[in-house]
């Protein structure tokens, strides 16, 4: 008896935990939706070619590989992108029309260093065709909207540029293992380690000093902007500069830069991004639950020219970091309704044109234990001579089917 009263308990949390995740996810989906992205899917298996011939992407140490039975290899999907981005290329050279898609999906990646593998729900957006500043800031936009829509109101979002450090270590010819470590210093923001990296190499001094002052231009966007522009950078630097001030404006212009800051120091681990890049994090959680940015350059590998940007958030580490008590809850049962064995017939068949006006009905004999009737918004009682709702204190007479959809429809619009 024991045994079975832990497993009932499990269950039902298990079955909450699922209910929270749908309402969550179908939350983000609306959200998506008013902004007019339509529903994309791909395949759970891709062929390994399309990411191990690709420059930037997924770390193949990282995909989960599988072989079918023509012998070719195959992996779990790691991405979203990349595959989405291959559909279109493969149909368009390039767009006369902005295309927007959204997605909701399990990737797969087992961590390089161990055989632990996880998998995880990506929900993301695309947006085809539109390299505009408005456009960069429409996706920020709406990964704000979304974050407030599930009621996450401490949140950050750091926008970076990924020409910014790109264009600044091309001036410094690094080699790729120099590079690599260069990366990682400024990631970690250790000033001590960049300024001994930058001391062993034949670097022009001003170079020097704007890579020294990275992991300080973070913060204030106003602020970052100003204090970087008074830096001897190159006239591309500038360029890039002037982009994050645009794409500002126009978040400013939504009302959502108050959650905004700018973090020139920002480097993406998926080489395919071209431009602006940024991430997002919320409390409790140490690492970024979302990360997205321009690839204009992505499609040039598929022989297209498809300007685009995106962003994909973690749904696990989203739920992970989220109050409890923000989670949609599950909601009461609309209508239970009872009745004796004489009117069975009855009760049923009232309660399938209830189901067809979209209520969740349950049903049971009068017969059946108190206990185990749930709690429910209204309760009917089918009697062999009366037949009666009841909605907190109130009892109401009726005596069809259109009668107490007529009175149930009519508490409905009172509410």
């Amino acid at each position: 008896m024991y045994l079975y009263h832990n497993i009932e308990n499990d269950l039902v949390i298990n079955v909450e935990q699922i209910h929270a995740r749908q309402k969550l996810i179908q939350k983000i989906k609306q959200r998506f939706a008013t902004f007019g992205y339509q529903e994309i899917i791909t395949s759970t298996f891709e062929q390994y070619d399309l990411y191990a011939k690709m420059n930037g992407t997924v770390n193949h140490q990282e995909m989960i590989k599988t072989i079918d039975n023509t012998g070719q290899v195959l992996v779990l999907r790691p991405d979203v992108t990349i595959p989405i981005t291959q559909q279109i290329a493969l149909h368009n050279n390039e767009l006369r029309e902005d295309l927007r898609y959204f997605y909701v999906q399990d990737v797969f990646r087992q961590a390089a260093e161990t055989k632990d593998h996880r998998e995880s729900t990506q929900a993301g957006v695309e947006y085809f065709g539109n390299p505009s500043p408005q456009a960069d800031a429409e996706i920020i936009a709406l990964a704000i909207q979304m974050l407030q829509d599930i009621q996450v109101n401490n949140f950050k979002i750091e926008l970076g540029h990924a020409g910014f450090f790109k264009q600044l270590v091309t001036d410094m010819n690094l080699e790729k293992q120099d590079l690599s470590e260069l990366k990682q210093y400024i990631q970690a923001k250790n000033v001590t380690e960049i300024e001994q990296f930058l001391n062993r190499l034949s670097v022009d001094s001003e170079v020097k000093k704007v890579v020294s002052t990275l992991p300080f231009l973070y913060g204030n966007p106003l602020e970052v902007i100003l204090k970087a522009n008074n830096l001897p950078l190159n006239d591309e630097m500038k360029n890039t500069l002037q982009n994050l001030k645009n794409i500002y404006d126009v978040l400013d212009a939504y009302g959502v830069v108050k959650n905004v800051v700018i973090d020139l120091s920002l480097i993406n681990h998926m080489d395919y991004y071209s431009d602006m890049i940024f991430q997002g994090f919320i409390e409790k959680v140490g690492k970024p639950i979302i990360m997205g940015g321009r690839y204009n350059t992505l499609a040039n590998q598929f022989h297209s020219n498809l300007p685009a940007i995106g962003f994909a958030c973690d749904v696990n580490l989203l739920i992970e970091g989220i109050d409890n008590t923000t989670l949609p809850s599950i909601q009461p049962v609309d209508i239970v309704v009872t009745f004796n064995q004489q009117e069975e017939q009855q009760g049923l068949q009232l309660a399938s044109k209830l189901r067809n006006e979209n209520f969740t009905v349950l049903t049971y004999l009068d017969s059946q234990e108190k206990s185990r009737i749930p709690i429910s918004t209204f309760s009917i009682h089918i009697k062999e001579n009366e037949n009666i709702l009841i909605m907190k204190d109130k009892q109401l007479p009726f005596s069809n089917a259109e009668d107490v959809l007529s009175l149930l429809h009519r508490v409905k619009e009172r509410r």
